[in-house]
């Protein structure tokens, strides 16, 4: 008979690593194991490799609330925060749960056996694990495969094709002309990157522009509590101060988007030369939140535009040539190397099928409770991070809410929890953003409804009041003990 773990955690990413903290401190008893499919931990920060790789979050509030960040620079590159994840593994004795090259194929609940049945691909061949609850931790990005449009031409172009989420370690750029394709996080973080490296020029090729905001990268607000409090505090009082800033800002985005627009506009102008063409390249069609926000260190994108070693285009791509691209304007723009920093694929539970009584769920088709928990599934919690915020602010969340839900069904001597669908009919995405990639994914999002607990309101403090302090038991969560089949059949006999 196979071993029953109390939880299987799904990736051992900046997720999963919380997840698994949060479980040893406040659920001691419980028995766990964390599934990775690759063979190292930190999901994107151990996957990407592409140059200047960073975190578009402030690590004051992208690191985790019970391990201080101590390095004074906000937006911190990819090495430093697989580094802090490292040292969380080895504080927390969490590398001893870490099953490695296990990936989960299927996943089917049992109400027969009352747990999840997890079939899981592994070095060794496939293998079945058991467990009574399932924490997935994967993210929503696929591993395997970016989002990669076709242009017409491509098969002329001469020189190489770079995704950066495959950015081949040997690729040379030095005294190249490089175009990146894309204006999101990814593209705006490359452009500085390939110039410091050596680049002989790069040109990103938007379609429509959006919105870059510069952070100063080293927080003065730490290093002068540094001076006065422990490191932890200094952490702590940063943490809180940065997270009331970006409710601040995002909310006077959605309550004066048109005065946040041209103060983002006003922004942008000051940093690039005199005369630049801000209306063309720096303002988008859409409101400040409507999509993500890209964030700039120090400025870096506007200073090497400004320095000529850098330039933006605005316009659709009309085909490929044999030197480079040529927009729909005619102008044709050389280059040594494209990089298709075109967006990522989103992809649900690591593109694991997940079933109940052996009939398929749509995921696309269910509901989500409170943000982390899925209509008529038993015994799954999702960590979903927020997309106006630091992504870990809402996983801490939903791994305590996880502990909560634990300890409360096991003082009331419960052993399934269901989220009952209510009759709230809603097409709105659980990612309430326009951006491109989430368009795309309509079709594999789960919905959010109209009102609590059915909403995602993306805020944290709404979270926090309510996951922190809320009570478990509501009109909606169902929970019952369960009745192992041979007792039902004794019964009936």
């Amino acid at each position: 008979m196979h071993k029953v773990h109390d939880v299987i955690i799904i990736g051992a990413g900046i997720s999963g690593i919380g997840t698994a903290y949060w479980l040893k401190k406040k659920c001691p008893s419980k028995t766990f194991v964390m599934l990775e499919s690759r063979s190292a931990i930190g999901g994107t920060w151990s996957l990407f490799k592409y140059p200047g790789i960073r975190s578009d979050s402030d690590m004051f509030t992208f690191g985790y609330r019970f391990k201080p960040w101590t390095d004074p620079q906000s937006l911190s590159s990819g090495d430093k925060i697989l580094n802090y994840l490292e040292e969380t593994i080895s504080e927390n004795d969490i590398d001893e749960h870490i099953l490695f090259n296990h990936k989960m194929m299927s996943a089917n609940w049992s109400d027969a056996s009352g747990h999840w049945i997890l079939e899981v691909e592994t070095a060794n061949g496939n293998q079945q694990l058991n467990c009574k609850f399932l924490s997935i931790c994967t993210g929503y990005y696929d591993y395997k495969e970016a989002y990669r449009p076709r242009f017409e031409g491509e098969e002329h172009f001469k020189g190489k094709v770079i995704i950066p989420q495959f950015w081949p370690e040997d690729l040379d750029y030095r005294n190249k002309k490089v175009v990146i394709v894309g204006s999101g996080a990814t593209a705006v973080t490359l452009v500085p990157a390939l110039v410091e490296g050596g680049a002989k020029h790069v040109t990103m090729v938007q379609r429509s522009p959006t919105y870059v905001m510069n952070l100063p990268n080293r927080n003065q607000v730490f290093i002068g509590l540094k001076k006065f409090l422990p490191v932890r505090w200094a952490y702590r009082v940063t943490r809180v101060t940065n997270i009331l800033l970006q409710m601040i800002s995002f909310n006077l985005s959605k309550l004066f988007p048109k005065w946040m627009k041209k103060t983002l506009m006003k922004e942008a102008a000051k940093q690039l030369p005199k005369g630049y063409p801000v209306e063309k390249h720096f303002n988008p069609t859409y409101n400040p939140w409507d999509q993500r926000l890209c964030v700039v260190p120090d400025g870096d994108l506007f200073s090497v535009i400004k320095d000529g070693k850098a330039a933006v285009a605005t316009d659709k791509i009309s085909h490929f040539t044999e030197k480079g691209v040529t927009l729909n304007s005619g102008e044709s723009i050389d280059a040594d190397i494209i990089v298709l920093a075109t967006g990522l694929k989103i992809q649900l539970l690591g593109g694991a099928s997940v079933s109940i009584n052996d009939q398929p769920v749509k995921v696309n088709e269910t509901m989500i409770y409170k943000g982390m928990m899925v209509s008529d599934v038993p015994n799954l919690i999702y960590s979903f991070g927020y997309t106006n915020a630091s992504w870990t602010l809402k996983v801490d969340l939903t791994a305590n809410y996880l502990c909560k839900l634990l300890n409360y069904m096991d003082s009331k001597g419960y052993d399934v929890v269901v989220p009952e669908k209510q009759d709230m009919e809603s097409d709105e995405s659980v990612l309430n953003l326009n951006s491109g990639y989430i368009q795309r994914a309509k079709d594999v999002l789960p919905k959010q409804g109209r009102k609590r607990p059915w909403r995602v309101f993306q805020s944290y403090l709404v979270d926090m009041l309510a996951t922190r302090f809320g009570s478990i038991a509501d009109n909606v969560l169902k929970f019952r003990k369960h009745e192992p089949v041979k007792e039902v059949m004794d019964e009936k006999l």
